[in-house]
């Protein structure tokens, strides 16, 4: 029985949790090839959520503790497939990374729709057409992306809040980031992304500044739910 995590330790919770999942594999509890509980009894059992319990296996996962199976479930892996890594450079918790971004810009697009000029509003638009005919040619849309949240950014006039909404979003290369990106990602979400992006867009044209915030808070909010929600459930 894994116990439940006390809330003194400094580092990130994924971390934490993954560590005392691998100490509980390196006991002998679960051998190389056995099926690890489902996330949910995981989370209950640790007194913490599944999506932090999501994070921390997809930490194992890179590390070579575990397997992820779709829809089968998580396996642990032998000793001997395990690459050390320290849990510490696997980046940030990509959930609190998006939580983070929703609050920073929510507010950074209030003032790029207060300064926006037809120059940039068109320059937006040429964004998402770009958008468009990358996931079109079945390319990979990111760049366009963060360009995207770049140029709103950039309207503010405020290299401060440009830089932040730049070094965020590049938190999705770190290496946990990215593997759940690959998890979830999708020509289906990128769609929809793009869907979102119209209606923030949509929104600045109209020069619509409460419109343009709930578009953009919903949209990072969206985009956390579908990486938490990838996979429902690994078992």
């Amino acid at each position: 029985m894994l116990d439940q995590l006390k809330q003194v330790d400094n580092r990130r919770l994924y971390q934490q949790i993954a560590d005392q999942i691998r100490a509980f594999i390196d006991k002998g509890n679960y051998t190389a090839g056995a099926r690890l509980p489902p996330e949910r009894d995981l989370a209950q059992q640790l007194g913490v959520s599944r999506p932090s319990v999501r994070e921390a296996l997809i930490a194992l996962e890179i590390e070579g503790s575990v397997e992820v199976r779709m829809g089968a479930g998580v396996y642990v892996c032998s000793a001997a497939q395990r690459k050390p890594q320290v849990l510490a450079t696997m980046g940030e918790s990509p959930i609190e990374l998006m939580q983070a971004r929703a609050a920073i810009e929510g507010t950074v697009v209030l003032q790029a729709c207060a300064k926006a000029t037809p120059e940039a509003l068109l320059a937006l638009r040429q964004i998402l057409d770009n958008m468009l005919s990358a996931m079109a040619q079945n390319r990979s849309p990111l760049a366009f992306d963060r360009q995207f949240h770049q140029t709103i950014a950039a309207m503010t006039g405020n290299s401060v809040l440009e830089r932040l909404v730049g070094e965020l979003f590049d938190e999705r290369h770190s290496p946990i980031a990215a593997r759940l990106s690959a998890h979830s990602e999708s020509g289906q979400s990128w769609a929809i992304a793009l869907q979102e992006h119209e209606a923030i867009l949509r929104a600045l044209e109209n020069q619509d500044v409460l419109a343009a915030q709930t578009a953009m808070r919903a949209h990072l909010q969206a985009s956390e739910q579908r990486w938490v929600e990838s996979r429902r459930e690994w078992s």
